[in-house]
């Protein structure tokens, strides 16, 4: 199935968390002169306008990003955050959403590699167009979940990986845990991300149970719920799961959180969820 389209979709409240989330462990693994690999198994067409006809008729934006644009608090990380949207912004108005190649093509350098994966036609198309001027980030219009398996041990020794999948088939969440327990057999030592949306609490269950259970040391998860959990409203919260995290996310994450759910929060049933699923 290729129907969906991120552009209905761009600077909702999913994605203020998986890419908060994301420019942290982009930023940590910077700090090393290091080069590493960046993995992004289904990255979309890696920029949005939100005037668009998909972003207007939705207007998911204004439930995730505009809430937070400009952003007045005291959260480094949040700001930070803010910060990486701007740099899409050629002003103060909130035009342009980055979808995660955008995301991190902030953060890799020169000695660094990013691999990004996408199947849609149109939105292959333009991921093509939003890349092309950086021979160092390569499209591929193959499956991100094999496309991962073989671009890893990397040579660089050092992997960063965003697997975020639109669940259109309900098979996709068993599929995103097996691969990831895949990857981290044939490369343990890298970062590795999995976005999931809560529509339905048992398959989130069952994703975790999976990891537990895999032998993978070492797993946090940082969930943030608009909404109350339920069966009949869509996606109601998401999440990411990191495996391999930078020793200053959880704490990092700790403060995020609280902030995000006062700010994002649409009702009383809104929470978060910040876990240590597997020890070190």
């Amino acid at each position: 199935m290729l129907s969906y389209r991120h552009s209905f979709h761009a600077g909702n409240p999913a994605d203020v968390i998986k890419h908060l989330v994301l420019s942290e462990v982009l930023g940590y693994m910077t700090k090393k002169d290091k080069p590493f690999d960046y993995i992004d198994t289904h990255s979309g067409a890696g920029l949005f306008e939100l005037s668009s006809a998909d972003s207007q008729k939705t207007q998911e934006y204004q439930q995730g990003i505009a809430k937070l644009w400009p952003y007045q608090g005291k959260n480094d990380a949040i700001q930070r955050y803010c910060d990486v949207i701007k740099q899409v912004n050629q002003t103060q108005q909130l035009s342009h959403y980055p979808g995660s190649p955008k995301v991190a093509e902030q953060f890799l350098r020169k000695q660094d590699n990013g691999w990004f994966f996408e199947l849609h036609p149109r939105d292959l198309a333009l991921l093509q167009e939003n890349t092309s001027h950086k021979r160092s980030l390569r499209v591929s219009g193959t499956d991100g979940f094999k496309g991962l398996l073989g671009k890893i041990p990397p040579a660089s020794r050092r992997a960063c990986v965003l697997m975020d999948p639109p669940y259109e088939i309900k098979t996709d969440y068993e599929k995103a845990a097996d691969t990831m327990i895949k990857a981290y057999k044939k490369f343990a030592s890298g970062v590795y991300m999995i976005w999931y949306p809560v529509v339905n609490r048992e398959r989130i269950d069952a994703m975790e149970a999976k990891l537990i259970d895999s032998g993978v040391r070492n797993i946090q998860l940082f969930e943030l719920a608009t909404r109350a959990d339920s069966d009949e409203l869509g996606m109601t919260a998401s999440g990411m799961i990191v495996i391999n995290p930078p020793w200053t996310l959880k704490p990092t994450m700790d403060e995020v959180l609280p902030e995000l759910t006062t700010l994002l929060g649409e009702d009383e049933g809104a929470f978060f969820r910040s876990v240590q699923l597997v020890a070190e």
